[in-house]
């Protein structure tokens, strides 16, 4: 009987298949290139993020060094190419208008790629008459714009009285804590400053105008603190996001307050402010209060960042102080500002598989460390930022392909936020004034555990937690529609070609077996018919 088992001519045909797929795939992959260690540096504001991302990523053979200085310092040695990709939440065109550089990054060409949602928290270092730590703060948007305007300078001030039970602080001076020298984390909370208390602001940044403050353009903000002028003697200014934290953690600065990304605040310990809302709630910035901000995020042609939405966004989860972190990078198609790309090969693959673990197993633990995950539009625009460097079609991400935590309808552990503790004894208005909260709508927005849906009082262009909504980008998401293999690419078409074929090989092989058995079983049988 002729055997139906595949023959070993059949095998090798299909392994070749296999080989020249698998070849044909590599050489199509941005990957294929051998990868070499890549630099970066700039925003400190996303330092704890890139940290986590470079150790995932040094665990699967992807070498990148950030340092975390400032995101100006970052933007230029960029522009300079002494870098190969930035941190930043300062736009070049800002700093260009500011004075602090810029222009180098105009001339290599960029990309702006989001990378991960955070927020600015208001840390303080307060003891009340009794001289016990203050752990409760309650400040409304206007009061932190007037206390960092100068406006407000001591703490037993009427406004910061009546979000805080009615008892006056002790009556001492306002130390403001702030960084030295350019820095993005300046320039996006002075943006907050300047759109929640304009006449403290304006006044502030005029009587610092020898500074350079008041020379400011129009819907530019300060991206350095004054180091003289009459505002500066208040001021205690620090090299670094981790020093400032340290000094509000261990009180070395009494009554001081300042700014600083909010993984910085939950990695040393340091109080942070509740921080009163569009809609009269006080929220701390947690990875569920940051994405509903952030749903009011307007994002640019160029996907930079407009915050004013999310400044007053009457979402009663919102923490108001919430923006996005930017990579840096170049590429070579699908923006003005596009000039070319990497000179080494390896460099290309190197980014493309670094932006792809940021993407998705790099979101997992952002709100355990004090972000809020990236949701699934702007993760696959990573991917977008991928093919727009390297020409190659975008892979497209998916709940089977991506493990970030929106993609699978939540925003990973640590993402909820603690209960307000003047919410147990009736709330802010009944301890200062007697009375129930009043101000502010009561209406639900889209829950940011269900990432990506809609509710049906969520307004239809602002859908999708941590800023994605559905016209966000004109341009729709590059297709991974070219070529033979499909469009869920190379590596899932060979891995469902070899689920596919194995079982076949496995069943003829064992189909073979069985047919040699049963043949052997006969010619015994024969031979011992014939000796009888």
């Amino acid at each position: 009987m002729r055997s139906t088992s595949f023959p070993a001519r059949t095998l090798g045909a299909l392994g070749g298949v296999l080989a020249l797929l698998l070849g044909a795939h590599l050489a199509a992959a941005p990957g294929a290139s051998a990868a070499v260690a890549l630099t970066g540096s700039g925003s400190s504001y996303v330092g704890p993020a890139m940290n986590d991302w470079q150790n995932g990523a040094g665990s699967r053979g992807i070498q990148v060094n950030y340092s975390a200085f400032s995101s100006p310092s970052g933007v230029n040695q960029y522009g300079d190419r002494t870098v190969d990709f930035a941190g930043t939440e300062a736009e070049v065109t800002s700093l260009v208008a500011a004075g602090a550089g810029g222009q180098s990054a105009q001339q290599r060409g960029y990309q702006y790629v989001p990378d991960v949602a955070g927020a600015v928290a208001v840390m303080y270092n307060v003891t009340d008459a009794g001289g016990q730590k203050v752990d409760y703060l309650h400040l409304t948007r206007q009061t932190i714009g007037r206390i960092f305007s100068r406006d407000i300078t001591r703490w037993n001030d009427p406004a910061i009285t009546a979000t805080n039970g009615g008892k006056a602080l002790p009556d001492q001076p306002i130390t403001l804590l702030g960084r030295t020298g350019q820095s993005g984390t300046t320039a996006l909370f002075y943006d907050f400053v300047a759109q929640t208390a304009p006449g403290p602001y304006q006044a502030f940044v005029s009587r610092n105008a020898a500074n350079g403050m008041g020379a400011l353009p129009s819907g530019v903000r300060p991206i350095q603190l004054p180091a003289t002028g009459p505002d500066a003697a208040w001021y205690k200014l620090f090299g670094d996001s981790e020093q400032i934290a340290t000094a509000v953690a261990t009180g070395n600065v009494p009554f001081s307050i300042g700014y600083d990304e909010f993984a910085y605040a939950l990695r040393y310990g340091a109080p942070t402010a509740w921080v009163e809302n569009e809609s009269g709630q006080y929220t701390k910035p947690y990875a569920e209060n940051i994405a509903a901000a952030l749903t009011k995020a307007e994002l640019r042609p160029d996907l930079s960042q407009k915050l004013d939405g999310v400044y007053g966004n009457r979402d009663p989860k919102t923490y108001p102080i919430s923006a996005y972190s930017y990579v840096m990078m170049p590429c070579t198609s699908g923006r003005d500002t596009c000039h070319g790309g990497y000179d080494d090969p390896g460099k290309t693959s190197t980014i493309t598989a670094f932006l792809e673990h940021i993407a998705c197993d790099g979101q997992i633990n952002m709100a355990r460390i004090g972000y809020s995950p990236l949701p699934p539009n702007l993760s696959q625009e990573m991917m977008n930022s991928n093919a727009r460097l390297t020409g190659q079609p975008a892979k497209q991400l998916n709940a089977g392909n991506c493990a970030n935590p929106t993609f699978h309808g939540g925003l990973g552990a640590g993402a909820a936020s603690p209960p307000d503790p003047f919410e147990k004894l009736g709330g802010v208005d009944k301890l200062t004034k007697g009375t129930a909260r009043t101000s502010g709508p009561t209406t639900a927005a889209s829950g940011p555990l269900n990432a990506g849906t809609a509710t049906a009082t969520a307004a239809p262009e602002t859908d999708l937690a941590n800023g994605g909504s559905k016209n966000w980008r004109e341009a729709d998401p590059a297709a991974y529609d070219h070529g033979g293999i499909g469009g869920f690419g190379g590596w899932a078409a060979l891995v469902l070609l070899g689920a596919i074929v194995a079982p076949l090989v496995v069943r003829g092989l064992l189909r073979r077996a069985r047919r040699g058995r049963f043949r052997q079983g006969r010619f015994r049988e024969g031979r011992f018919r014939q000796g009888t």
